[in-house]
């Protein structure tokens, strides 16, 4: 669906001027959206995988840690596809009000891709740096969005997430490339700088509750975390119906294209806008920390035009 089509449906939970905020900017911050009832059992479901975490010796599958991570100390940076991993994960994205929102945004019809779980861990949780999400995981058109929501209050010093307003809108689009050919998850510095100036972050404080939305166009990042408090941010990225993916979801969950609202799409909407192609991705993948903080040999993040 196009934005034109889905801002003439009746919205559900948001205001039209929220939908056509998001259309224009590439964002939304819904402050306080999501209740206590809902909270509650999000963090103590996130608990529960901090404590499986404390058996973990080293990145796998599941947890991504940072390289201090120890039993006595967890220092998780993400959880992998935790609607695999505990229930109220996968009853939050099919059952809360977070569904509602995100049909106001991409139409009636409603797909997963992946979710996750990341944390910035208190005194130095680390930085993501400017990025945009598209090109790890292409489809035929730009309706997947991310949300995010916050299960604590979340102010400047813990590493909110930044996006770049109206960067959505800009063509082309930078390269993830370095200008050795390897995939590096980021933007360059030049590109970055430009887009900072372009356009001024915007970094999206909130309370306990809130979702932040962005599109999957958008350049966002986070800072470090300086305080004391640690930030988890349980981020889930949907897609309209009529949007397929066409090259390997590097997370692979088990509910890839599962249908969350409405019905499947007998014809895949088609954006003419080119779309930067990841690695393939189907050897394997770690997390977008790894590959910013070149933990991951850069000479594997090549793609591969043989297949």
């Amino acid at each position: 669906m196009t934005p034109d089509q889905i801002l003439a449906i009746k919205p559900r939970v948001l205001t039209q001027s929220q939908r056509e905020s998001y259309f224009s900017d590439g964002y939304i911050l819904l402050a306080k959206f999501i209740d206590d009832a809902w909270l509650n059992k999000l963090r103590d479901a996130t608990s529960e995988m901090v404590e499986q975490s404390k058996k973990v010796s080293k990145s796998d599958t599941i947890f991504d840690i940072e390289k201090d991570h120890t039993s006595e100390n967890p220092r998780l940076r993400r959880v992998s596809n935790p609607t695999e991993h505990h229930p109220v994960f996968w009853e939050y994205v099919t059952k809360s009000p977070m569904l509602d929102a995100v049909a106001d945004l991409v139409g009636p019809n409603v797909k997963f891709h992946h979710s996750k779980l990341n944390f910035k861990w208190a005194k130095g949780g680390e930085e993501v740096k400017w990025h945009y999400d598209i090109s790890f995981w292409p489809h035929t058109n730009y309706s997947p969005l991310t949300i995010g929501t916050y299960l604590y209050d979340c102010a400047m010093d813990q590493g909110p997430l930044g996006v770049i307003p109206k960067s959505h809108l800009v063509e082309p689009m930078p390269s993830q490339y370095d200008a050795s050919g390897n995939w590096v998850g980021c933007l360059s510095d030049a590109d970055a700088k430009t887009a900072v100036e372009s356009f001024k972050p915007v970094f999206l404080t909130g309370p306990a509750g809130s979702l932040t939305l962005h599109n999957c166009r958008t350049i966002h990042g986070s800072p470090k975390n300086q305080s004391d408090l640690g930030r988890p941010l349980l981020l889930y990225t949907l897609t309209s119906a009529d949007a397929f993916p066409y090259t390997v979801n590097p997370l692979k969950p088990i509910h890839d294209q599962v249908i969350l609202n409405g019905s499947r799409a007998l014809y895949a909407h088609h954006d003419a806008t080119p779309c930067l192609i990841p690695p393939d991705w189907s050897g394997g993948y770690t997390s977008i920390f790894s590959l910013q903080q070149k933990e991951t040999d850069a000479a594997d993040m090549k793609p591969d035009y043989t297949m």
